[in-house]
């Protein structure tokens, strides 16, 4: 008697087992950067956020990328777990066959929808304060490393061009990684790079030797059609004022295959996390709702829940 009302407990128990629902895991994969670039490690600061947000419920897979151009070609043969990050304007051109993605169209890419902004791309011109280099205009005459193919060094070729530097300016010959140890050497006057700030090799350039932060004009930021965007005074050892420079915004990206929930779930769990990922790595204190204002296209329908919930300003063509 007494085996058999064993039997039927354990019996019992494992019927109300079977009952209960399975707790979900959903898997993402996110594709973000180059491994040893600060957007890599933004990626795995992310995929821990989501994890401890969560409780585990998401778990992010990081990929190493090429560029954001790969990111958005890969729409095309992902499913609904795919996240990438990449410039609003990448999005906007291959919506609109433009640019890299002309002749190379897909009805996919119209299924792209934003998730969050991350820290934007910024403009840094580094000068050694020795050499007398205060303005863009005081960089005619010196040597200046752009590095090689790099969104900072066509840039900022582009911006020697817009304000009449051209041929006025001894380029270096040489990769970024080697621009710290070359300002410090005196090889170099002045380095630029683009990054999310504050910029690791600007605060080892800081450290190392006495540098100038050129501030462009409103003028020259107009000329540039880039976003504005303010340095603060203190970011770097030595940097006494704010700086204004330009920037490309970034943003983390699904498309309408990934579900409501999950693209709210992501989207929540990225702001609720976001102090606690500033505490670990200065850049994402540039991240508020200010960044909203540079998505472009349309937010994924679970993002927009939650923004709404949150009290954020979203515009009507954000929805």
């Amino acid at each position: 008697m007494q085996t058999s009302f064993k039997v039927l407990a354990l019996a019992a128990a494992v019927s109300l087992l079977s009952a209960l629902p399975a707790q979900a895991q959903t898997r993402v994969t996110f594709k973000s950067a180059k491994t040893g670039s600060s957007y890599y490690q933004m990626g795995v600061q992310i995929a821990e956020a989501m994890k401890a947000g969560t409780k585990g419920a998401i778990v992010v897979t990081l990929e190493e990328s090429q560029g954001s151009t790969q990111n958005v070609m890969e729409v095309r043969a992902r499913g609904a777990d795919y996240v990438f990050t990449t410039p609003p304007a990448l999005v906007d051109m291959a919506q609109g066959a433009k640019g890299p993605f002309k002749d190379k169209g897909d009805a996919k890419f119209s299924n792209i929808r934003a998730l969050f902004p991350i820290p934007s791309l910024t403009m840094h011109f580094v000068a050694r304060s020795d050499r007398g280099i205060n303005s863009m205009a005081d960089l005619a005459g010196k040597t200046l490393l752009l590095g090689k193919g790099s969104f900072g060094s066509t840039e900022g070729e582009k911006y020697l061009k817009l304000f009449g530097l051209e041929g006025k300016v001894t380029l270096a010959n040489g990769e970024l990684s080697n621009a710290v140890p070359a300002l410090k050497n005196g090889q170099i006057d002045a380095f630029v790079t683009a990054g999310s700030w504050p910029a690791p090799n600007v605060i080892e350039a800081s450290a190392s030797t006495p540098i100038t932060l050129l501030s462009l004009s409103d003028e020259q930021i107009a000329a540039t059609e880039r976003d504005s965007l303010t340095i603060p005074a203190g970011t770097y050892t030595g940097q006494k004022t704010a700086v204004k420079t330009t920037s490309l915004p970034v943003v983390a990206y699904s498309t309408t295959a990934m579900s409501d929930d999950t693209a709210y779930t992501l989207t929540k769990t990225y702001w609720d996390q976001k102090s606690a990922m500033s505490s670990g790595a200065a850049w994402w204190t540039g991240v508020d709702q200010s960044l909203m204002a540079t998505i472009t296209g349309k937010l994924h329908p679970g993002a927009v829940r939650y923004y709404k919930e949150a009290g954020f300003k979203l515009t009507a063509a954000q929805q």
